[in-house]
């Protein structure tokens, strides 16, 4: 049996294109689906929507959240009888707007005041942990999984108790701030709408440190917000490098300037008297020769350093030396 293949040929696909035409970066984004390209921002608008954002570390600030998270803890333990692990998962700075809109909701979001520094913070709290601690102060079993998020508002039963926690987080947070600056964090109200929060502008740039609580299996994280016009009273304090650190100027330095300043030697010069003459009578003078001057022995003379006056003190002698007793305090100094 004889089998007869039949051999067609065919043209290969082709593109045809007139005289002159060639293929630009728009003829390949429209051909592949491609996105038309993005226009390029300048001047001032680029500036301010611009997303790179200058971080700017502040060691302090995070000894201080090392602080409350032992504080914390504790606090928590006390509140739920349950097993708590609580840790710091970051510290990083962002734009006010940029954190405000990828706050997953439904969360609850605690303002407060700082007095102390006349502005406000805030503190929010993601659903999974909000849910944790309601079931936690409500007799919960133990051990349970992660809550599956409802679509509906939190009642006023669960923002009382969550605002319970949230009490106990500023708290802590204000003594960890104690070694720094003395404040105090007063939680204002609870919001639900990102929008009945802003405390900010959009573009401000905020410090947020981020949370995680562990019970048994059950948790979440919680963040503060700090924005940078709130922490500029003890900005310069946070840019130190450990507790009690002093920014500028240094002890140990200051009172070795000080020491070696006190052993520096001044030359020091007593004026008996001083006399206006002519430049021939001073061209004429000869060795002996007695200039008489209008002052007594026990009038007060001028002490002079570098032409300037420190005090007066009077002629003397001690111990077969011509000596000065100071009549004035040097420190005062005389006429200028």
């Amino acid at each position: 049996m004889t089998d007869d293949f039949m051999e067609f040929d065919l043209p290969a696909p082709s593109l045809e294109m007139g005289d002159g035409d060639a293929f630009d970066q728009a003829s390949i984004d429209a051909l592949f689906g491609g996105s038309a390209p993005v226009t390029k921002k300048s001047g001032l608008k680029a500036v301010i929507e611009s997303r790179v954002i200058s971080h700017e570390r502040l060691p302090m600030l995070e000894v201080v959240c090392e602080h409350m998270v032992r504080s914390f803890a504790t606090s928590m333990r006390n509140l739920t009888s349950d097993s708590i692990d609580v840790s710091l998962d970051e510290l990083t700075s962002i734009r006010f707007g940029d954190f405000m809109g990828r706050l997953a909701l439904p969360s609850m979001i605690g303002v407060f005041n700082v007095p102390e520094w006349e502005n406000y913070g805030v503190i929010t709290v993601e659903s999974s942990l909000i849910y944790a601690v309601v079931d936690a102060l409500l007799g919960g079993r133990r051990g349970g999984g992660p809550m599956r998020i409802e679509g509906r508002a939190f009642t006023t039963i669960e923002t009382t108790l969550v605002s319970k926690m949230l009490t106990l987080a500023l708290a802590d947070l204000s003594a960890a701030f104690a070694p720094i600056d003395r404040v105090g964090l007063v939680l204002e109200r609870i919001e639900t709408n990102p929008r009945f929060a802003a405390i900010a502008g959009p573009t401000n740039i905020a410090a947020v440190a981020t949370f995680r609580v562990d019970m048994e299996g059950r948790g979440g994280k919680f963040s503060v917000l700090l924005p940078n016009a709130t922490l500029e009273p003890v900005r310069q304090k946070l840019l130190q490098r450990f507790m009690g650190q002093k920014i500028g100027r240094g002890s140990i330095w200051e009172d070795h300037m000080a020491h070696e300043m006190r052993q520096t030697a001044v030359p020091v010069d007593v004026v008996l008297g001083e006399k206006v003459m002519r430049l021939d009578d001073v061209r004429t003078m000869t060795v002996g020769q007695t200039i008489e001057f209008n002052v007594a022995p026990d009038d007060p003379l001028e002490i002079k350093s570098g032409g300037i006056t420190l005090g007066r003190a009077q002629i003397g002698q001690r111990h077969n030396n011509i000596a000065v007793r100071l009549l004035t305090d040097v420190s005062q100094g005389g006429p200028r």
